[in-house]
């Protein structure tokens, strides 16, 4: 008789769990156009949200603390003349984020900040964005930041081309013209950002070198459906993707980018239509599955033991998601043991909802929170471009993540950051000119006695928390 094993995991009590409406964003008229990408990009201090904009291309942003009804007199970042198709946040900035849109432009838009607060004026007068980069010549469906290197982003559009940019001086360091004769669908970063992988209409899936613009590995139909696929680079250097069976029944598949004759192995989940979105977690190596138009997110840990994609749970709603927002794990609550944290975007709300691994003790627990990706760049534009690699920069969550203060954007060419942002200021009255970038040696005298004081309060926590430790053992050892 055959018995059913149950395969031990740390994450296969996962749940997820949605928000209280209060702590939901309301009254945001979601995007309609029909585009595959997310909608929506989140890091620790804000959400973004392609939104309907009439006569151009228009996105949110709000501080995550701002929930509840969103006025509609909130002002918008709208410098594009066609709609936002994508947008993504820069890693090494949280103030910083580009745009792809269907006017075949890139900006890239900066929000100063003062107490923590984005500054409202910068959003008003957003129709003059920080940088714009253009060579497209149709639209531009993928911006994505480079994952260790300051200041380098990768556009692509539907003129089949890959451009790497160097946001600083607002130029193209790499075209890729020749390697894609018909739509990207997708475009994935691997974990140090020395290689692509590309999925495209053409069903092949394609792991690139960017900088010697050579073609390492390529597979002809990886998915053999005629719907889009998507591919992600793994920490361990393998690549997931997802797409359609030639029954058009939804698939993922693992590969080995130095074997791609044969899958490590593919799974077929249903007869959905929507296209599946993968968000991976290096850290835990789980990845989240979200469908454009289905009401799941199913999630699955990834191993080296057959069947080596193994299914955790599915968290279902009532709702189907018109996109969605995935958190970087420094901004997760590791007190709540909050390991994902996803931003599902309903026709006019955007709900946040939380996965957690149940735990008793009220301990950090090390397994869930490895150290992960910091916002410290390992390299500058200029180092990646003459061929140096560097693996990201790692920080500790053991006490919760403390932003530091993030570098400017810095544009070198013609100096078109401090021209726009000073011009931004002179045209606003003189209550906005509070609004500077620049905090005073007064405030930032300030904010380092504070940050001294929080982290002095920490260490003695810590070293109370040790002791009490070192008593509750030699308690345990009496006998009473």
């Amino acid at each position: 008789m055959f018995r059913r094993v149950v395969r031990q995991s740390k994450f296969r009590h996962v749940f997820g769990q949605a928000v209280k409406n209060d702590q939901c964003y309301d009254d945001i008229r979601v995007s309609r156009v029909t585009w595959d990408s997310a909608f929506c990009a989140v890091n620790p201090k804000f959400v973004a949200i392609i939104v309907e904009a009439s006569g151009g291309g228009a996105f949110l942003v709000l501080p995550l603390s701002k929930a509840g009804r969103i006025d509609k007199s909130y002002p918008t970042v709208c410098g594009h003349t066609g709609p936002v198709l994508d947008i993504d946040w820069c890693p090494h900035n949280d103030h910083v984020i580009a745009s792809g849109s269907e006017d075949c432009a890139v900006m890239v838009s900066l929000f100063p900040h003062l107490g923590g607060r984005v500054c409202l004026v910068t959003i008003q007068s957003s129709s003059l964005p920080v940088v714009v980069l253009e060579g497209h010549s149709k639209r531009v469906g993928i911006v994505t930041w480079h994952p260790t290197s300051r200041n380098v982003l990768l556009s692509a559009g539907c003129d089949n081309v890959i451009f790497i940019w160097n946001v600083g001086t607002g130029e193209a360091l790499v075209t890729l013209e020749d390697q894609h004769p018909d739509l990207i669908y997708s475009v994935c970063w691997n974990r140090n950002g020395s290689l692509i992988c590309t999925s495209c209409k053409d069903k092949k899936i394609r792991i690139i070198d960017p900088r010697k613009e050579e073609l390492l590995a390529e597979r002809e139909k990886a998915h053999e459906g005629a719907r889009p696929m998507r591919a992600i680079f793994l920490s361990d250097g393998n690549v997931f993707t997802t797409g359609f069976s030639r029954m058009s029944e939804r698939q993922l598949a693992l590969w080995n980018p130095e074997n791609m004759e044969e899958p490590i192995t593919v799974h077929e989940m249903d007869t959905s239509n929507g296209v599946l979105l993968p968000f991976y977690d290096p850290d835990t190596n789980v990845v989240y599955l979200c469908g454009k138009g289905d009401s799941s997110i199913r999630y699955f840990e990834i191993t080296d033991e057959a069947p080596f994609v193994h299914y955790l749970n599915t968290f279902t709603t009532k709702e189907p998601q018109r996109g969605m927002g995935y958190m970087p794990k420094r901004g997760l609550d590791v007190n709540k043991c909050e390991i994902a944290r996803f931003y599902k975007l309903h026709e006019r709300k955007c709900e946040p909802i939380i996965m957690t691994v149940p735990r008793k003790s009220d301990l950090f627990q090390d397994d869930l929170y490895p150290d992960t990706a910091g916002p410290d760049c390992a390299l500058e534009a200029e180092d990646w471009y003459e061929g140096k690699n560097g693996d990201p920069i790692l920080i500790s969550l053991k006490h919760g993540y403390v932003p530091g203060k993030n570098r400017d954007l810095k544009v070198v060419k013609k100096n078109i950051l401090d021209n726009k942002l000073s011009k931004n200021c002179e045209n606003t009255d003189p209550a906005a000119k509070m609004a500077t970038p620049t905090p005073s040696i007064k405030n930032e005298a300030k904010l380092d006695e504070i940050l001294a004081e929080i982290k002095a309060i920490k260490d003695l926590v810590s070293s109370h928390d040790k002791r009490l430790s070192k008593l509750e053992d030699q308690l345990s050892k009496m006998d009473i």
